[in-house]
């Protein structure tokens, strides 16, 4: 995409008011490093396991935890509390799940749900991992009431953060990929993050 883009917007952010959705058109960066190392830092804390209970709750209410694919594992702490399967593009993530047994490519086959806690925003193509979803979608992310809110957001990295929704733009988004919002709740920043709204949605049949 960025490539057919013309010369001077092919490194911004690109808003539509009307779709309450923005793409930054910055190429993806690249997970490796401390990456997996620092997330694994963080499951380690308070904090970290307070969000693994919140969402944990979250899923256990409409389907099993277990069933589930988690994209984008953090430090992994989901995925071994959940007793499912993760999937990163991250190299060491990715050693991690095969250590243990519990790598699983959700594009590979249908999946019963995927949990998306703080990734599906990095996706560059989303709607292609949401296609093979049969059942449920379970989101935590940055939510924001419009263009400038996003520009002045902590939240706002170009390159790391390709897109950006209102809530009301995610939800429609969503329903464009044939789901239905079941839950919406900030629990995450009640827990003490800023700004992090989750959902659960439904795929309808």
């Amino acid at each position: 995409m960025t490539q057919s883009l013309p010369s001077g917007l092919t490194d911004t952010l690109l808003w539509s008011e009307e779709k309450g959705q923005g793409f930054h058109t910055r190429p993806a960066m690249r997970y490796e490093g401390q990456y997996f190392a620092h997330y694994q830092k963080l499951d380690a804390t308070p904090m970290g396991g307070l969000l693994t209970k919140a969402r944990l709750e979250l899923v256990e209410k409409y389907t099993k935890a277990s069933q589930g694919i988690d994209i984008g594992i953090g430090g992994g702490r989901y995925v071994k509390e959940s007793w499912g399967n993760g999937y990163d593009v991250c190299e060491d993530a990715v050693k991690w799940l095969q250590s243990i047994y519990s790598y699983a490519d959700p594009y590979a086959a249908p999946v019963n749900h995927v949990t998306c806690w703080d990734s599906l925003e990095h996706i560059p193509e989303p709607e292609k991992l949401l296609a093979q979803v049969t059942g449920w979608l379970f989101v935590s992310m940055p939510i924001y009431d419009n263009l400038a809110d996003v520009l002045q957001s902590k939240h706002y990295k170009p390159g790391e953060h390709l897109h950006y929704w209102t809530l009301q733009g995610f939800v429609d988004w969503c329903s464009a990929q044939g789901f239905e919002c079941m839950e919406i709740n900030h629990a995450e920043s009640e827990i003490g993050r800023e700004g992090i709204t989750s959902f659960a949605f439904k795929r309808l049949s």
